[in-house]
């Protein structure tokens, strides 16, 4: 019997890789770290991966619990997690993430990067669903690597987007921030949106 339901490790990967969107995270980190150091942007690429895979893993073992207690639906999650990226994304739209940049003590890495941009309300449900879908030790081992590898994607996708900040310049940035708060808005209003029709679905 295999340690690893492979089938399981590929379908938690996949899913999560694509909600989670390494590759479309690039331009928004890049957009929040602007300004700041190569040794804080590189910090903030690993803490944001760490706090995401935190927020990941404890509503992987605790998120129904969580959200019972707290008589919180995942429409209301979605709701919420949709308006905060709606702010951020206002904020790029318009410049005044400038005024944030600068200063040094606003850890981006934890809100938005880590969360709700990363652990979002999406890969947290899936990751609930996943882990309630468990039935052996097979299927725990490939659900916790699934998660792993798909955070180890993440922090290489930022880490290696430095480079591309040296070369594209001050203009090259405003350029990336304004199509970073242009896709993140649209992510949001899709929670937004989700969140809303999940609530008339359910009172229907």
């Amino acid at each position: 019997m295999s340690i690893v339901d492979w089938v399981l490790l590929t379908e938690v990967f996949v899913t999560l890789f694509v909600i989670m969107d390494p590759v479309g995270t690039v331009p928004i980190f890049l957009s929040l770290t602007a300004g700041r150091s190569q040794e804080t942007a590189r910090r903030a690429a690993w803490q944001a991966v760490a706090v995401s895979f935190l927020v990941i893993t404890l509503f992987a073992f605790f998120g129904q619990q969580i959200l019972q207690y707290m008589h919180i639906s995942l429409p209301a999650l979605q709701g919420a997690g949709g308006l905060l990226l709606l702010l951020v994304a206002l904020e790029l739209l318009t410049g005044k993430e400038e005024e944030a940049v600068a200063h040094q003590d606003v850890n981006v890495a934890l809100v938005p990067l880590g969360t709700p941009l990363l652990a979002g309300p999406g890969a947290i449900v899936a990751v609930m669903l996943f882990v309630r879908g468990i039935d052996d030790g097979a299927d725990v081992v490939a659900v916790a690597l699934g998660i792993v590898l798909v955070h180890v994607s993440l922090w290489l996708a930022m880490r290696y987007s430095l480079p591309i900040l040296r070369v594209i310049r001050e203009g090259g940035v405003l350029l990336v921030t304004r199509i970073a708060g242009l896709l993140l808005s649209a992510i949001a209003v899709q929670l937004v949106a989700d969140s809303v029709r999940a609530f008339i679905a359910g009172e229907g």
